[in-house]
């Protein structure tokens, strides 16, 4: 049975943030296969470089460049795993270990459809790079000189770039507990723990986000006497604006002076348009003056959050290449 806004409200109300984390979501991973661009020198290479500089080659690091990362065809390929990740981390939220995140389980197969059309616009790149492949090798002997060796380089470049994504349990395993049962009750709070520190680290995350945009924002809108008024471009009020959009969807409701503080922000610059700001200097000066008391308060939660961080973990206590993308 679907559950309205209402019911949602009162379900969040009833149990505590991180166990409304726990039960929501699911952890995502996402990992890359990429094909390294540098190789390190041979023994040889290292002591004929070192002589230059009459140096011991054993205590020179060097290494060369075996493609043109410059190159409008490689940026084409960086640039879908830019987009992966920007993506990635876009709609979820943070865990505490490596190359995991949290993602709303309503979401997992719109993110998994997403993720297919990225893979296809990774796997066209990739091919689009390979068709270049060869003027790239050919200048990269002309750039290395001696330090060119063929062997470096594959035959074709498909198959040495790739994307994947799963979704690994964060769970202990069902049969642990016919195995030992304290064993997994030691791993289910273990787990507990970790959820404990996910909404800690989402508070931390929007926190921080929200305080940077905020103060630009307000940097940009503030002007003296003494000096020409700052230019700001759209994306200042833009990234603000996608914030709070992103904010709403992930909102684990854990802290509500940072919601207020995000409500009231929103409030703030609703409905004005980059350019009403820039032609009229009597809203300019509104908007950087009430934003500028919503970033004085969430100064004073940042300096605060150590304190909030100790007392979290202090609760807990009493209750309870292949890369993987970071």
């Amino acid at each position: 049975m679907t559950m309205t806004l209402l019911d949602q409200d009162h379900a969040r109300s009833s149990v505590s943030s991180a166990e409304w984390l726990r039960d929501t979501t699911a952890a995502v991973r996402v990992s890359f296969t990429w094909m390294g661009v540098r190789k390190t020198l041979t023994p040889e290479q290292k002591t004929q470089a070192a002589e230059a500089f009459g140096a011991e080659g054993e205590c020179l690091s060097a290494g060369k460049k075996l493609l043109d990362t410059k190159h409008t065809a490689y940026k084409d390929v960086t640039a879908v795993r830019g987009q992966v990740l920007a993506y990635w981390k876009g709609c979820t939220l943070p865990y505490p270990e490596p190359g995991v995140r949290l993602l709303r389980q309503d979401q997992v197969e719109a993110f998994h459809e997403r993720m297919t059309q990225f893979r296809g616009q990774l796997e066209e790149a990739v091919e689009r790079l390979n068709e270049r492949y060869g003027e790239l090798q050919a200048s990269a002997r002309r750039r290395l000189g001696s330090l060119f060796n063929p062997a470096d380089y594959p035959a074709t470049l498909q198959g040495l770039f790739g994307v994947d994504w799963d979704f690994p349990s964060v769970e202990p395993p069902d049969y642990l507990l016919h195995l030992s049962p304290a064993l997994y009750e030691q791993e289910r709070a273990r787990a507990v723990a970790r959820f404990d520190e996910a909404v800690q680290l989402a508070e931390q995350a929007f926190l921080g986000e929200i305080a940077q945009l905020v103060a630009h924002l307000t940097e940009r809108l503030t002007g003296t006497p003494e000096s020409e008024r700052k230019i700001f471009r759209d994306s200042a009020v833009r990234n603000l604006t996608e914030f709070f959009d992103r904010f709403q969807q992930l909102n684990i409701r854990s802290n509500p002076e940072l919601d207020a503080l995000v409500e009231q922000a929103r409030r703030i610059v609703q409905g004005h348009q980059p350019q009403d700001l820039r032609d009229n200097a009597a809203l300019r000066q509104q908007v950087a003056s009430q934003l500028s008391g919503v970033q004085a308060a969430l100064d004073g939660l940042l300096v605060d959050r150590p304190r909030r961080k100790i007392i979290r973990a202090g609760a807990a206590a009493q209750g309870g290449s292949h890369a993987t993308a970071h």
